[in-house]
Order: structure tokens, then C-alpha cells, then sequence
């Protein structure tokens, strides 16, 4: 498999290059020469596949030519290492309600170890940039920006891997207490920690703007050996792709039909890897992009014209972008008629997100986070209107555990059960240092702090 710069289709390089490297020389974002599609006998049989079976198929033909199928293996062995389960919500047909009940399914995507559905793709990039840079003397730094879930995704999984130091960067204020305990809270580099933390003065936007900037950055290109762990690195969008897999699978055996997938969405990458679920084959009926008020690709598919915005904060923070790095991917995929096909775009605000909190645990006593809450009010509104493309079951993607925003949803529901990754996450001490966004300010620190 070959890859391009969404900006310049001549030039073709390898997916080492491609996930090492994150960002193309030309600013542009890596995507496959083609999308490739599952062997018949697999799309027949994902339904009976175990997730270890389906993460291999779905992977091996991004990597074919640069890692022997045991070491791919290896990799999803070590990486996925915890559930993604298809959860009907329970519902009581004595009750007259608006909501489907058995029609809405939830994809808990929170049962790793950070308690969100970044531990998928992160994981599998720790291990993969491990196996790749197998033998390498110089080290890596891997530059992140994160609006929350990310962050501490990328710091637990690159956490203790040698030859590899992360610098994350994240809105300061625009964060959880326990997003920031997960981002900042490991060990100094004086203490032999490989993962710095810090908080900018302005928007997961602005966070997003430095870390482009230094990929073009000359000084940082000749005096580091940068990558990127966001989901603008295909490395850690393309393991995103085998949830989608399994769950269409899951549906398609016990629902007997192809399911559509209503993704909360806000730098757009969970969307696009999807997409290329799609496209490989899998049982999937669509998408509903479910935005809070950060509605960038909502307006896009309603009006056709993609304008970005400044983000503005809401509950569900870890989606207030305004100018999501994925689009670019979608648009070199797809053009505006092909995906209005397979997506209906849809803005949530806080009033309605947090009436969904409430709702959903009134009648089902199931806890939504804020982020699953946009889905699953996006989806509702959808079927209220009677505006759905998609006939069948809707899967909302669940994207954080709800004790990761204990401040917004305890407030509407009570106290929410607390996992033991969460507790233990909670004990930690912040440690970051915060930076205007400057990327002078950025050069310096990572020049300064390189291993």
C-alpha cells in the first residue's frame, strides 16, 4: 500500500513513512492510494469473527509489504486488550416515550484504559511506532494536540516506551480535572518520565494550528525527529476502523440487517475511519455526524460550503472544533454528492445534550457522558423529524465513560460508577507548564527537552 499527501498526488510514500512522519512535508494529511476492500470470504464471515480476527483482516491490507503478518498480530494482541460491546439500552414499553428503546444500541467504546475510544487508536500506534522503529538510535517525538480524550490516550500508551518522548498540547481551561490528571499527571522528565504536558493559552484550535506549524518548521525538522499522534496520523485512524467492523458484523448476525452508526464528532477522524469501514465492505447502512454547536461539517453537507469557525466551549469538550483536520481526508475521498449519501449532518446544543442525560437515565437508568449524549439526542432528533435516510437500528457510539465528566452528568443523574482506570487516574498530580500559543515559544520547549 502507498500513500499520498491530501494536498499532492504525485508523490507516493510508504506507510512507515506515512506513520512516522504524521503530517505530509506539504502540510497535507496521508491517505491510501485506494481504499481496500475486504476478501469475499471475510465480509462473509465477519459475523462470526472473533475482534483479534477482524483487527488483523481490516489492518493487513494498510500494511502488506512492510510487516509480516506476525508481527501484525503481535501488535493487535498487545493493543486490544479490552471489550468494544453492542449494547441494546434497556427501555420499558409501559412508558410512552419518543425514545426507540430496542432500536437504539450503544458501541461502548470506554472500556480501555484511559476510559475512552482514543485508547483503540493510540495503543495500536505505541505499538506499532515500537515495531517500526525497531533498531533506531535517534529518538522520536511525538508532538499531539489534544480537546481532551486524546491527550490522555496518547500519554498512556506511549508512556514508558523507550526511544520515544510526547509533548502534548491542550486548551487550558477547556479540560476536564480528570482529562488533565490523565494528560499531566505521569512523571516528569526529572524523573525519568517521557511525557510533557502543556496547556495553551487559547482553543483546541489553537493547539491544533502550533502542532501544523511545526511540522513545517525548519529549525524543528533539522533538530528533531518529529511525528504526530492526533487522528490526522493514519496510524491511528486505520485501527479505528476494526470497532466499526465488528459491530456491523455483531448487528448483521443478530439484526439481520446493516446498521447506521450515529458518531459524536468533532475533529471528524472516529467519522472518516468509519467511512472507510464503509468502503472496505462492512454492513453499514450510514452515518449520522452528530456535532454540538461546533457544526462545521453539519452546515457543509446541508448548504455545500465548508467554512471553518472559531470553536466555541460546550459540555462536550473534547468536540469543539471548529476547523476539523479530517475534512481534508473526506473531501479527497469523497465529493460532496457521494457523501451526503452516506451521512446526515445534525448540531446538538447543551440544553439538548444534557435533556438527553436526563432522559436517557430517567427511563433506562443508563448514564450517558456528554459526548454520547450529542449522539444519541442527534439520533432522536432525526426520528422525531422523520428526516432519517437510514431505515433499521441505529448504533450510538459511546465515546468516553460517563465518570470521565462526573461534574456535568452527576449534577443530572446522581453519583455515576467509577471504574478503577478512572480512580486510579484521579490520584494523580498535574504537571504542565503552560504556553501562550506562540510557536516560537512551542520551538523552543521541544528543542530544550528532547530526549
Amino acid at each position: 500500500m502507498r500513500y499520498f499527501s491530501t494536498k499532492n498526488k504525485d508523490q507516493a510514500f510508504s506507510f512507515y513513512d506515512a506513520a512516522l512522519t504524521g503530517l505530509a512535508p506539504d502540510g497535507g494529511l496521508f491517505i491510501p492510494q485506494t481504499i481496500p476492500t475486504y476478501r469475499k470470504a471475510v465480509q462473509n464471515s465477519l459475523l462470526s469473527m472473533s475482534f483479534l480476527e477482524i483487527a488483523f483482516e481490516t489492518i493487513s491490507p494498510y500494511v502488506k509489504g512492510e510487516m509480516p503478518d506476525s508481527a501484525l498480530e503481535d501488535i493487535c494482541a498487545k493493543a486490544f486488550t479490552f471489550p468494544a460491546p453492542l449494547v441494546p439500552v434497556p427501555s420499558s414499553k409501559a412508558v410512552p416515550s419518543s425514545f426507540a428503546g430496542p432500536d437504539n444500541w450503544v458501541l461502548e467504546l470506554f472500556h480501555g484504559p484511559t476510559a475512552a475510544f482514543k485508547d483503540f487508536g493510540a495503543r495500536f500506534m505505541a505499538y506499532t511506532f515500537s515495531w517500526l522503529r525497531r533498531g533506531e538510535n535517534r529518538p522520536l517525538s511525538i508532538l499531539v494536540a489534544t480537546s481532551g480524550d486524546t491527550g490522555g490516550a496518547v500519554a498512556d500508551g506511549f508512556f514508558g516506551v523507550q526511544g520515544i518522548s510526547v509533548t502534548v498540547l491542550y486548551p487550558k481551561g477547556r479540560i476536564s480535572e480528570l482529562q488533565e490528571k490523565q494528560i499531566a499527571g505521569f512523571p516528569s522528565r526529572k524523573e525519568g518520565g517521557n511525557i510533557s504536558a502543556l496547556a495553551v493559552e487559547g482553543s483546541f484550535d489553537d493547539c491544533q494550528a502550533l502542532v501544523k506549524k511545526a511540522f513545517v518548521d525548519t529549525a524543528l525538522q533539522d533538530g528533531l525527529e518529529l511525528s504526530s499522534a492526533n487522528s490526522i496520523n493514519i496510524c491511528r485512524l486505520i485501527p479505528q476502523a476494526v470497532y466499526y467492523a465488528a459491530a456491523a458484523g455483531k448487528a448483521q448476525a443478530e439484526l439481520l440487517s446493516p446498521i447506521c452508526f450515529c458518531v459524536p464528532s468533532g475533529n471528524f477522524g472516529n467519522l472518516t475511519a468509519g467511512l472507510y469501514t464503509k468502503a472496505m465492505g462492512a454492513p453499514i447502512a450510514g452515518f449520522i455526524a452528530a456535532t454540538n454547536i461546533n457544526k462545521t461539517i453539519p452546515e457543509y453537507l446541508e448548504n455545500g460550503q465548508y467554512k471553518t469557525r472559531t470553536s466555541q466551549p460546550t459540555i462536550s469538550n473534547a468536540m469543539d472544533v471548529g476547523a476539523p483536520s479530517n475534512f481534508e481526508r473526506m473531501a479527497a475521498h469523497w465529493n460532496l454528492d457521494q457523501l451526503r449519501t452516506m451521512i446526515r449532518g445534525i448540531s446538538i446544543n447543551d440544553d439538548q445534550a444534557r435533556q438527553a442525560i436526563a432522559d436517557v437515565y430517567g427511563k433506562y437508568g443508563y448514564y450517558l457522558d456528554p459526548h454520547t449524549a450529542v449522539g444519541w439526542a442527534a439520533a432522536e432528533k432525526l426520528k422525531l423529524d422523520g428526516t432519517a435516510m437510514l431505515d433499521g437500528t441505529t448504533a450510538i457510539l459511546s465515546t468516553a465513560h460517563p465518570a470521565k465528566f462526573s461534574e456535568t452528568v452527576e449534577s443530572i443523574t446522581g453519583p455515576v460508577p467509577v471504574p478503577p482506570s478512572i480512580q486510579k487516574a484521579m490520584d494523580r498530580k498535574v504537571q504542565s507548564l503552560t504556553i501562550p500559543a506562540d510557536i516560537s515559544v512551542l520551538r523552543d520547549f521541544l528543542l530544550e527537552n528532547n530526549l
